[in-house]
């Protein structure tokens, strides 16, 4: 099944963009009279037939429209961009496969990075919604500091995984199944002891991703797995 992002706004005709119809006709090699879907990153999944097929404009004549509903419970994490930004790309192409609704990366005290190209991170998650079939693309608003980040009015049951000591809970004991979920995920070297302060003065309770240290990609990641699997949706 060969899967292309577009605006939906035609359940009959649908135009792809100039990258993707040269990905459609260039890398893929698809011709004319062959079947795709196109989704539009927002629930729409039309299954068609390219009725023209070249590398700047391909044009799909629309056969079924299907709605896939959003999940009832929402992730959101706020996630502190590595140094090494492969791996802060990584972590967003397994969390978009794993289906999470929103993330905000955030800048900490301890942060190694503080500049990102929001475009091409945008490019590898729509590349990793369509690889993984699904409808939805999650939602990456722009950086911000953390201080920022823990003014915002969110609601869902907010947790901030971090390192230190303390009376930290497992994430599996301190979420409950169906809730929304904001989760806050630190930079290398973790929050600092003010972070983690001010997190918990704006309603976030301290958890624990497990006993072992693990880089801010892959606790983002366990963070989302946790997620679904509690949920039933693994």
């Amino acid at each position: 099944m060969h899967v292309f992002y577009s605006d939906i706004t035609d359940n009959e005709m649908v135009v792809l963009n100039r990258e993707e119809s040269h990905h459609c006709v260039k890398v893929l090699r698809l011709r004319q009279g062959e079947e795709v879907v196109v989704t539009d990153g927002h629930g729409q999944w039309l299954s068609g037939t390219l009725i023209e097929a070249t590398h700047k404009a391909c044009l799909v004549s629309g056969s079924k429209l299907s709605i896939v509903k959003p999940r009832q419970h929402r992730l959101h994490l706020a996630v502190a961009p590595t140094k090494n930004i492969d791996r802060f790309e990584w972590f967003l192409e397994k969390a978009t496969e794993c289906g999470i609704e929103e993330i905000t990366p955030v800048f900490c005290e301890n942060s190694e990075r503080n500049v990102i190209k929001p475009e091409r991170l945008e490019k590898l998650m729509v590349a990793a919604m369509k690889q993984s079939l699904r409808a939805w693309l999650p939602v990456l608003n722009p950086a911000m500091k953390l201080k920022d980040f823990l003014k915002k009015e969110l609601h869902g049951e907010k947790m901030v995984a971090h390192c230190g000591s303390g009376g930290r809970k497992d994430f599996r004991h301190a979420y409950t199944e169906g809730q929304n979920a904001i989760v806050l995920i630190g930079p290398e070297g973790d929050f600092s002891e003010a972070e983690v302060f001010e997190a918990l003065a704006a309603g976030y309770q301290p958890v624990s991703l497990g006993n072992y240290r693990l880089r801010t990609e892959t606790a983002a990641l366990v963070a989302c797995i946790e997620f679904n699997v509690i949920n039933g949706e693994f």
